[in-house]
């Protein structure tokens, strides 16, 4: 099962890379990601853990997609991801994830794109065929698609945290959502757990090893 998943998203990310090498104008920024560990990361990469969203995400499509993306690499990790709720898992991963229009250099503001009325909700039609004249036209990021997670432990104390960030234009592959999901989630969590405080930068290319 592992093994097919992880097929599943090597293809996904490889696809999305081809795709992007025949796209005039498409921009795929690196992928900028953040962690922070708490001395307890022995505890980390075992046991079960669960997948909640305390911020709800109204588009469907988007939700499944990074919920399969962060229960993949959490699977990859060691753990054992319990989502049907039969089963009061050891560790919890709360996500949260928000896409935001970048404005061009004249705006007076910033420009949120959001589903359902939701302001910056990943999943939003940017990327997804939706002509829109933003910042940086079709050679420059028009979006930036952010996927943070924290693993807490039984008692709710926080023992992992991460924000994984991307800036892409509109006809960047890596703005489709499951492509997108995928990405950010790899990115999240390369060498897992990472050092504390850190921040790297990790290109596209890097995440096809």
């Amino acid at each position: 099962m592992l093994k097919t998943r992880h097929l599943a998203r090597y293809a996904l990310i490889t696809a999305s890379a081809a795709i992007l090498s025949g796209c005039v104008g498409a921009f795929t920024g690196p992928v900028e990601v953040t962690r922070f560990v708490s001395e307890q990361r022995s505890a980390l990469g075992q046991g079960t853990i669960t997948i909640e969203f305390p911020e709800a995400i109204q588009n469907q499509r988007a939700r499944d997609a990074i919920a399969a993306a962060v229960a993949d690499e959490l699977s990859e990790l060691g753990y054992r991801v319990v989502l049907d709720g039969s089963t009061q898992a050891d560790q919890v991963a709360s996500i949260r994830t928000s896409r935001n229009a970048l404005a061009a250099a004249s705006s007076r503001g910033p420009v949120s794109v959001g589903v359902g009325g939701s302001t910056g909700t990943f999943g939003t039609g940017v990327g997804l065929g939706i002509g829109i004249n933003l910042g940086g036209g079709q050679n420059g990021p028009n979006v930036t698609t952010e996927l943070s997670v924290r693993i807490s432990g039984p008692d709710g104390n926080s023992l992992w945290e991460g924000r994984a960030q991307q800036a892409t234009s509109v006809k960047s592959p890596y703005s489709d959502v499951e492509a997108s999901a995928q990405t950010l989630a790899a990115a999240l969590f390369k060498d897992f757990p990472g050092g504390n405080g850190e921040t790297v930068i990790i290109d596209v290319d890097e995440l096809q090893e």
